[in-house]
């Protein structure tokens, strides 16, 4: 039996975030049915499209699910979907976003009736807010939430990928929720109703550079194609045959990729030891390494890359992904089914090993009923009876072995939503994000416990230090594993078994354990070696190859994409396996491959061109439905507002208040097909209008008329966005060393106001006494000599400590 095959989700209204959450309970077997009007989905006619007409973005989003159709004209159709959801575990809505022509719904008497029902209600900006009322599309919020203005070329305008990155995003936190909610409600507790922000969801992308730009004080500005604050070199590098994706972090890193072009110059210069160093003298840099590159093709450079332990990997084209067997065997890449058409498109990324998801699938026509795999179970009334009191994951214990940003997001959501997360650091070795800075003055004036990033990504947990490397230490980590529900890792894959806690050995002491990895390409992969970070993961996926102009680069988009996606696959996954232990109180491995997790924002591509074999359209800041669309030039210096007209109606409002009533008039201009073909003309128009006006001043006129517009933020000005401070969303907290704090909030939500943070991050080893003692009841002596010998502590260890403890006779090697 599937993981999820008792559980009956109905999905009302349209939205690629809804759509993407039910679809994550699809591919493990729930019964999900998707409400929809006689005209279909609107997303059913969204493009790309196949040869045949049918939408590839529909094909991703939707299959192994049933559609309903439910004409609203029908006297019977309120009757029928509340029947339909009276009979559900689980209610998606989407209305917020797109009707779609659903009958109206008395969604709180319905939960009276059936307060087992668990509901997630999305929406743009949530119920309120300044922004409450905007009309939106995916790029006018990423707009809004930092994502835009610091991508693309130096002088404008900012570039941006296609649509659905917010959906995908958005579908991720609305699952992380429902699924937390499905955990509790086995403890017989009432369904949970959460409201979603699908700006705030999109956040998670923005957190890093807004407290980078927090803690280093300083606004920051586009750098070029393919270039990124806060370090360098970070982007995509044309070879000989091919593109290279390159990252340098740490020195020796950087030392290394020098090392391999033979600059030796470059490589010994005193002022570019840091990434921000380098930065400072980028063009002198670029003209000398990439001249280099151009002599040896991309898998050439990857091949000598691995040898030198470099970030470097080969920049795939659609087509590349496609031949790809190694992810069609692991299911990255899965077959569909769109009526008469077979193709292809991304699977689960959610690689459960005992309990693994759907591989592949079919899209259902109007109407269509799936048939199910395994019979679902009558609905329990037991479920019914007890109040939400605690979080929903009260009471999961969680060991967390991660470091830098993709594996403590995934920890911290689950600390957020309640569990108990004991993060393992050791003195020796401590999360990256406090620094790799060994030098004297960065130890002996804490450096390491001033850095907001790792703050914001450690909330809510406790800290313990334990080498991991010294026998005692071990000891004591397998001891707290046997007495937990989850551990999670995301360091290189050999790192755990080479210390003895492979999963073989996990499951020997805890058979109820999920153990989860979450390594760059996954344990058994051909790249499994490959040093990552979330701009490898990005370089790596395909997703580079569909944006920008046809005949420009591979385009990234962000500085560490893969971190925060990979993070929010990894607490889904879980709690998919969390649900199944609880269930049958069996454990097991999840090897979650980060690079996976961001081939569903390429997805339509993959599907395009595996049924029709042709290259995939580039739209640069166009859009294949909304004329027009585009980021536009605004009154001061490197202002810009997105603007889109979606319909008939928005660009007859655009262009009356732009002052060109003669195009409102124009009937030739009332499609988009017509309006493409003189879309050259109305973007100028659009800009001789917004030049005139600031940015806000912009988007607050173009709102007043109900028209999409998002005006193109930094991450540093999202600290005092008007919208997020009215809702709540930055919360100040205080913490020892740097005081108070911002820390944003889940965009998830059960009433008014977010989540409280409980408790800031663990300063380095912070609890050590209180889970050493009242977890594994060492006494005080026992506690005391563990610190004597260095095992556990509370001060990051200097490089010339680190030095002498690795001269001490021990049985540290034999790890």
């Amino acid at each position: 039996m599937e993981v999820l095959s008792q559980l009956r989700i109905v999905e009302i209204g349209s939205s690629p975030a809804t759509s993407y959450c039910a679809r994550l309970f699809a591919d493990f077997g729930a019964d999900v049915q998707k409400v929809e009007p006689p005209t279909g989905d609107p997303l059913r006619r969204k493009a790309p499209l196949t040869p045949a007409g049918r939408s590839a973005w529909f094909a991703f989003l939707n299959f192994n699910k049933s559609s309903i159709m439910v004409d609203r004209a029908d006297p019977d159709s309120v009757a029928r979907v509340t029947a339909l959801i009276e009979e559900a575990d689980i209610l998606v809505d989407g209305r917020d976003i797109d009707p779609a022509e659903c009958p109206s719904i008395d969604v709180a008497a319905i939960r009276r009736r059936r307060p087992g029902l668990i509901y997630l209600d999305m929406s743009w900006f949530g119920r309120a807010g300044p922004y409450a009322e905007f009309v939106a599309t995916d790029a006018t919020v990423r707009a809004l939430a930092g994502l835009i203005k610091l991508v693309g070329p130096v002088a404008g305008p900012p570039l941006y990928a296609p649509d659905f990155q917010t959906g995908i995003l958005a579908g991720l936190w609305g699952f992380i929720a429902t699924a937390s909610s499905v955990v509790q409600r086995l403890q017989k507790a009432a369904g949970r109703s959460w409201s979603l922000s699908i700006f705030e969801s999109t956040l998670t992308l923005s957190e890093y550079q807004m407290f980078e730009s927090f803690g280093r004080g300083g606004r920051t500005h586009r750098l070029g194609i393919n270039r990124f604050w806060p370090t360098f070199p970070v982007g995509i590098y044309k070879t000989r045959e091919g593109w290279l994706g390159v990252t340098t972090v740490t020195l020796a890193q950087w030392r290394a990729f020098c090392d391999m072009l033979g600059l030796v110059e470059l490589r010994d210069d005193p002022a570019l030891v840091t990434g921000a160093d380098r930065l400072q003298q980028l063009e002198r840099i670029e003209r000398q390494f990439m001249p280099r590159l151009n002599t040896r093709t991309a898998q050439e450079w990857f091949a000598e890359g691995l040898k030198r332990q470099i970030p470097i990997v080969p920049v795939p084209e659609i087509s590349d992904l496609l031949e790809d067997e190694e992810k069609k065997a692991r299911g990255a890449i899965v077959p569909i089914q769109l009526g008469g058409e077979e193709g292809l498109t991304p699977g689960s990324m959610q690689r459960l090993t005992r309990t693994p998801p759907r591989w592949g699938g079919k899209v259902p026509t109007l109407a269509e009923r799936q048939p199910l795999a395994n019979i679902r179970a009558p609905r329990s009334a037991s479920l019914d009876g007890v109040e939400v009191g605690a979080l929903p994951l009260h009471g999961i214990r969680v060991i967390d072995f991660s470091m830098g940003w993709a594996g403590p997001l995934c920890t911290r959501t689950l600390a957020d939503l309640g569990a108990d997360v004991i993060k393992i650091e050791a003195i020796q070795y401590p999360d990256w994000w406090r620094g790799v800075d060994r030098r004297p003055a960065y130890i002996d004036n804490q450096m390491y416990e001033k850095t907001p990033e790792f703050c914001i990504m450690n909330r809510n947990k406790r800290g313990v230090t334990l080498d991991l490397t010294q026998p005692q230490g071990l000891a004591l980590a397998k001891r707290l594993l046997a007495g937990a529900d989850i551990m999670i890792a995301n360091y290189s894959v050999d790192v755990l078994p080479k210390l003895g806690l492979g999963y073989d050995v996990i499951r020997t002491l805890n058979p109820r354990l999920v153990m989860m990895s979450m390594s760059a390409f996954g344990v058994n992969s051909a790249y499994r070696n490959c040093r990552a970070y979330g701009s490898t993961l990005e370089q790596a996926s395909g997703l580079p190859s569909v944006i920008g102009a046809a005949d420009g680069p591979p385009l990234m988009g962000h500085i560490a994409f893969g971190d925060s996606v990979g993070g929010l696959n990894g607490c889904a996954a879980v709690l998919v396996a969390l649900i199944h232990a609880r269930n049958t109180g069996q454990g097991q491995f999840i090897d979650l491959a980060q690079v996976e997790c961001m081939m569903p924002f390429a997805a339509p591509w993959i599907t395009i061109y595996s049924i029709g074999g042709m290259p995939p359209p580039k739209y640069g800041n166009r859009h294949p439905h909304f004329v027009p669309h585009g980021c536009f030039r605004c009154a001061g210096e490197d202002n810009w507002i997105v603007v889109a007209a979606t319909d008939e109606d928005m660009w007859r409002r655009l262009a009356i208040l732009i002052d060109r009533p003669d195009w409102a008039m124009d009937a030739s201009l009332k499609s988009a097909d017509g309006r493409r073909a003189i879309e050259d003309l109305i973007e100028k128009g659009i800009e001789a209008w917004t030049l005139s006006r600031n940015a806000d001043q912009a988007m607050s006129e173009l709102q007043a008329v109900r028209v999409a517009a998002g005006v193109a933020r930094l991450p540093i000005d999202l600290l005092k966005d008007r919208h997020l401070t009215s809702r709540g969303f930055l919360q100040q907290v205080e913490r020892a060393f740097i005081g108070s704090h911002p820390q944003p909030s889940m965009p998830i939500r059960e009433a008014a106001g977010p989540y409280p943070v409980r408790i800031p991050a663990p300063t380095l080893g912070e609890h050590n006494r209180e889970i050493l003692s009242g977890i594994l009841g060492l006494s005080d002596r026992e506690i005391a000599q563990l610190a004597k010998d260095g095992i556990i502590g509370t001060k990051m260890l200097s490089e010339a400590e680190l030095a002498k403890q690795r001269k001490l006779p021990s049985d540290r090697q034999k790890a």
